[in-house]
């Protein structure tokens, strides 16, 4: 059978960069203590990681200061910190139709059990986001503004500088989903007025899984999501008010963590400004191809306007499932399908009933990946005939 053709970094990046993998066996052979818990040699060896990839996470996003940077286990962790931590009885929220459910799922979750308001503001099937309309869904009590920078169905990317100007007019608080994002879009909180950016490790960081973070405005004070032991101020039965530890309680994922260090660092070798350019080329060349093919219809920006690496479809009269479960046992093509944990975006999009394949390229993606995946759909629905 032909080589694997990984064409689901959405979901997670892959292959790793081979540093990750050296720095993640060298963390567990040399450093391997608790970071924090001890004088030690081998725990002032784990806590210098953690300082080293703190410091180049801030750097990426334009953090003045990295004790301002929480470590997390994904994106959803992240997520629900700044989301609990921040909203009381009464609050309002706006978010967008394009949220994955790790946005929508805490916010019902609140609604339900304290009381908050949400509205979801409407976008454009090509995943659109009218500002004027978000800025008429503003309200006297709108605590917070949550929006994913690019939604991992559609490939849009929404101005989120733009919208930060609007949430910081009004005195709410930003939050921001970068699980699309971060590592192939410039991300600066402070030119862009984000308070909350949620990230993880995992995708275009090209860490490991299991790690992740969250930035935190000095601004702000959250409610720690996790209370316990954090190895500073151990006297008091109260959480730490120092930062970081405040908000992470228990043991580091310091094995993880000096993996995604490393990853941090392939990202930086590489430019965000040229993986950008690559994934936009290769998901042009997608397009293009994948256009050929009879009843099919691509999700999310027309050809030529700008776009995350992600490109969806559905080919009418088929299942997105079969498609894909095809596509992997037939030709050895990793994609994926289904509802991607994003109802709204599906709902705006009207492919709710349906569902759909969703390929997504990353800095380890290359034209012949594109190719095959072009050629394979093609042989599956007849537009060429199958060797």
């Amino acid at each position: 059978m032909d080589r694997l053709v990984y064409l689901d970094h959405a979901a997670t990046s892959w292959p790793k960069p081979p540093e990750v993998a050296a720095a993640m066996m060298e963390a567990l052979q040399q450093s391997g203590a608790n970071a924090g818990r001890g004088n030690h040699s081998l725990a002032i060896g784990t806590g210098r990681v953690l300082v080293r990839a703190r410091a180049f996470l801030a750097e990426l996003f334009g953090v003045s200061n990295a004790q301002d940077i929480a470590f997390t286990h994904n994106t959803t962790m992240g997520l629900n910190m700044a989301i609990k931590g921040t909203l009381q009885p009464g609050d309002h929220v706006i978010s967008t139709m394009t949220e994955h459910n790790s946005v929508r799922r805490p916010l019902e979750y609140l609604r339900r059990t304290i009381g908050i308001e949400v509205d979801y503001v409407q976008v454009s099937p090509e995943g659109q986001l009218d500002l004027q309309e978000l800025q008429r869904s503003l309200r006297h009590n709108t605590r917070m503004v949550i929006c994913n920078h690019s939604s991992n169905l559609l490939g849009s990317i929404l101005p989120i500088g733009d919208i930060g100007d609007i949430v910081k007019l009004h005195g709410a608080v930003f939050l921001v989903d970068a699980a699309q994002s971060a590592g192939a879009l410039d991300i600066d909180v402070s030119a862009m007025n984000i308070d909350l950016l949620a990230f993880p490790g995992h995708k275009g960081l090209l860490g490991p899984q299991g790690t992740g973070g969250l930035y935190i405005s000095p601004a702000l004070d959250l409610e720690p999501l996790m209370h316990g032991g954090t190895g500073s101020q151990s006297e008091n039965s109260d959480q730490p008010s120092v930062r970081p530890d405040r908000y992470e309680a228990g043991t580091q994922n310091a094995v993880g963590i000096a993996g995604l260090l490393a990853g941090v660092k392939a990202v930086k070798v590489l430019g965000i400004e040229q993986i950008h350019k690559q994934e936009w080329k290769l998901t042009q060349l997608l397009m293009e191809g994948l256009a050929a093919v009879p009843a099919i219809r691509i999700l999310g920006p027309a050809p030529g306007a700008q776009r995350s690496g992600i490109v969806a479809f559905t080919i009418e009269g088929q299942e997105s499932a079969n498609i894909a479960h095809r596509l992997d046992r037939e030709y050895n093509i990793a994609v994926r399908a289904g509802m991607h944990c994003t109802p709204l975006a599906h709902k705006a999009a009207d492919t709710l009933d349906s569902g759909a394949v969703r390929a997504s390229v990353g800095v380890s993606s290359t034209e012949a990946d594109v190719d095959r995946l072009v050629t394979a759909v093609k042989e599956m629905f007849g537009v060429l005939r199958a060797k």
